[in-house]
């Protein structure tokens, strides 16, 4: 690996899987690694990624079939969970880490952390990772969401940004990811590290009519439940929609600096 330094960043190649997957690495303080979320790529996330480097020695990579790794044959949960694993095992870093997770990618932190409770030293949790009372996909959702779906493919194609998702690889993870989330209880349940929620008020916009309001309500519902079960995580709210780590970006590093800071003194 070669010397670091603050202006230019390290990067180096992770192979694991059959996926070849690039890792970036800057900044200055406690260690961070950012997850990435499902159709989010290390470029995407350049300005947040930017805000975290003045206080933290942050790491970043992109998931399979995103930005500049290769395709892969399977696209599912546990092997994004499995390329986040192979990140950390590869990267040195002289303690353990905060993980942060925007999304999916806070999904996959959890299930991370419940694994390997020695690799983390705490986990902010980015709009994901939110135990739903209910399925967030209904039948009556499927058709709207697929053609969403659909349209991120073809956006994704259009734009050059090399995501290799297909829209079924994409609906078929929405669904998974709700699977998943109807269990992360049980994985909460075995991480003893500190855990800040910070979460979009509006995850599916601010519209009266459709499918918004029963997806921020039920969005909420999920805090809350995951509040009464664990009154040591903290929850912190925005007032955006998902897409609240690119519009409120100063914001949600500002959380995390505050909460977390390098020194590992107390939140102001």
């Amino acid at each position: 690996m070669t010397v670091r330094s603050d202006n230019a960043p390290t990067r180096f190649t992770v192979r694991h899987d059959g996926v070849t997957i690039p890792v970036s690495r800057a900044g200055r303080g406690r260690p961070l690694v950012l997850c990435p979320g499902l159709n989010c790529t290390q470029a995407d996330l350049s300005e947040f990624i930017g805000l975290l480097r003045r206080d933290h020695d942050v790491v970043t990579f992109d998931l399979r079939g995103h930005g500049l790794s290769s395709a892969a044959e399977r696209y599912s949960f546990d092997a994004f969970l499995g390329d986040l694993a192979a990140v950390l095992a590869e990267v040195r870093l002289p303690s353990a880490p905060l993980l942060v997770g925007y999304s999916l990618g806070a999904d996959l932190a959890v299930h991370h952390a419940a694994a390997c409770p020695d690799a983390v030293a705490g986990l902010v949790l980015i709009d994901g990772a939110n135990p739903l009372p209910e399925p967030f996909l209904t039948d009556a959702d499927l058709a709207e969401f697929r053609a969403m779906a659909r349209d991120e493919a073809e956006r994704q194609e259009n734009s050059g940004r090399q995501v290799s998702l297909s829209a079924e690889d994409i609906l078929a993870l929405g669904l998974e990811t709700d699977v998943v989330r109807a269990g992360i209880l049980d994985q909460y349940a075995k991480i003893e590290q500190p855990v800040h929620m910070i979460m979009s008020r509006t995850i599916a916009g601010g519209s009266g009519t459709g499918r918004a309001p029963r997806h921020n309500r039920l969005w909420r519902a999920g805090v809350e439940r995951l509040v009464r079960a664990r009154p040591d995580i903290a929850a912190s709210w925005v007032e955006a929609d998902h897409r609240l780590v690119f519009t409120h970006a100063p914001d949600i590093a500002g959380i995390i600096r505050d909460g977390h800071r390098p020194d590992g003194g107390p939140a102001s």
